[in-house]
């Protein structure tokens, strides 16, 4: 039974789908108008252990995430380029897939883009203005918060609370401060290649609007998940679920889930504080898998304060993990996924559990460790253990937890110069025996020595 915290009713809830055994999510992209950072990877790392437990939980999983391929901010960056839009917006795309796929993310069965969905978003507004919810103020159109009842049901505001003291500016178009546009016309300097025709004006989609007709056109009226960070919760999560459910006159999603934020020095990470670091630079220093790794060690829900400090101790726990295994992988080649022995079962239960109850991958991780110890401990164990326990290791590690297991080919070089130490050290000269290790450490190997005299080269991360 799964079980996690719904930010629309702020309890843990167990989930309980539309469909029995499928799940039908949604998760808000990125706004490609720059290169992707940390703060990036740590909702989508999120969400991607959420879909894997739901997977390896027997569901099936329809997962859409889209991008936001014009914005304000893409339009102004832009022309600071001297290039389109579109052509801004593709090449931010493509990192996004690079990044992600370093970071062993799952791809999302559709990536939908907005200008890929124009009509949509314009018949989706033609109704909202039918019913009565949306406004035209020269060529404008506005959703009138006023009109939905239920708004700030999400983020638990008040209306009547936050017009307490709200300005508004004399040439303010809006009816209500809090009034947000479904629809924008396009001003005389802006690029015509994002710009289209609708009833109103020419103009192109609000923010908001674009991910209501994804989802909608994509899941249906009502979605089982929806998705984000904690700075979408207000005002885009909440102004999603006022346009759906004005719409459709139905429920827009059962769940809410929301990651914490990724902060430096306590404050929170983000392009606009300019305190973001792109994965791009962090990967200069620090391998994929040691920032998924990181991106782990902390609940979802909480903020996750930013350090190479905090990184090299990643780095450090990884690499254990890493001899483990490769010692492990010396012993036996192959795995045994019919486990038997009671305390693998009970460590594989034990992340089960941590994973059903509100994916705490923070604690599954800890079960990780115990296995490894139990390997460490168990390494003239009868081959049966060892191959059922290398199976473990690799799905909760691969599978569960998405950090590829270090596989590496040592090849004849390599293996020539392990057996040339060994033999130094059998005839005990060390002085040959550290020239070889040394030679091995420059090729990016570490040396484990095993208590029968054997040893293991583990690639260094």
């Amino acid at each position: 039974m799964i079980k996690f915290h719904n930010t629309l009713t702020n309890k843990k809830e167990e989930f309980v789908p539309i469909n029995e055994k499928k799940v039908k999510m949604y998760i808000c992209g990125v706004t490609p108008y720059d290169v992707c950072h940390l703060g990036h990877a740590r909702a989508y790392v999120t969400f991607d252990v959420i879909k894997r437990h739901f997977i390896r939980s027997g569901y099936e999983v329809t997962h859409i995430q889209n991008f936001t391929d014009v914005d304000d901010k893409i339009i102004n960056r832009s022309v600071e380029k001297g290039i389109s839009p579109l052509e801004l917006a593709e090449t931010y795309i493509k990192d996004y897939f690079s990044q992600m796929d370093k970071l062993n993310v799952l791809r999302a069965d559709y990536y939908p883009q907005v200008t890929q969905m124009i009509p949509q978003i314009i018949s989706f507004i033609e109704k909202l203005v039918q019913k009565g919810f949306a406004y035209d103020v020269d060529g404008d159109i506005y959703f009138a918060v006023d009109k939905f009842a239920e708004y700030g049901k999400l983020s638990k505001r008040k209306l009547e609370d936050m017009k307490v003291g709200a300005r508004v500016e004399a040439d303010s178009k809006k009816q209500n401060p809090y009034d947000f546009i479904l629809w924008k016309k396009t001003k005389p300097n802006e690029p015509q290649s994002v710009s289209w025709q609708s009833p109103w004006s020419k103009g192109r989609p609000g923010w908001h609007i674009e991910c209501s007709v994804m989802s909608t056109d994509r899941l249906g009226d009502t979605i089982d998940i929806h998705g984000g960070g904690q700075d979408l919760i207000f005002p885009h999560h909440e102004n999603e679920i006022a346009q759906s459910e004005a719409c459709t006159g139905k429920q827009f999603s059962r769940y809410w889930i929301h990651n914490g934020f990724v902060t430096v020095n306590k404050e929170k990470m983000s392009k606009s504080l300019g305190n973001f670091f792109t994965l791009t630079d962090i990967f200069k220093q620090f391998d994929p898998r040691v920032v998924r790794y990181y991106l782990l060690t902390q609940h979802y829900r909480t903020p996750l304060d930013f350090s190479n400090e905090a990184l090299n101790v990643a780095k450090t726990t990884l690499q254990g993990l890493d001899e483990a295994y490769s010692r492990l992988v010396a012993i036996v080649k192959e795995s045994d996924k019919n486990i038997t022995d009671d305390r693998l079962l009970k460590i594989a239960q034990n992340v089960k559990n941590a994973l059903d109850d509100d994916f705490n991958f923070e604690i599954a991780l800890s079960y990780l460790h115990e296995l490894k110890n139990l390997i460490l401990n168990n390494l003239t164990a009868d081959a049966s253990f060892l191959k059922q326990a290398k199976y473990l290791f690799e799905d909760i590690s691969q599978e569960a937890l998405g950090i590829k297991v270090l596989k590496q080919e040592i090849n004849s070089e390599l293996e020539e110069l392990l057996n040339q130490r060994n033999l130094a050290r059998k005839n005990k000269d060390w002085k040959q025996a550290d020239l070889f290790r040394d030679k091995l450490t420059e090729l990016g190997y570490k040396i484990v020595d095993n208590k029968d005299g054997s040893s293991t080269l583990v690639k260094k991360i």
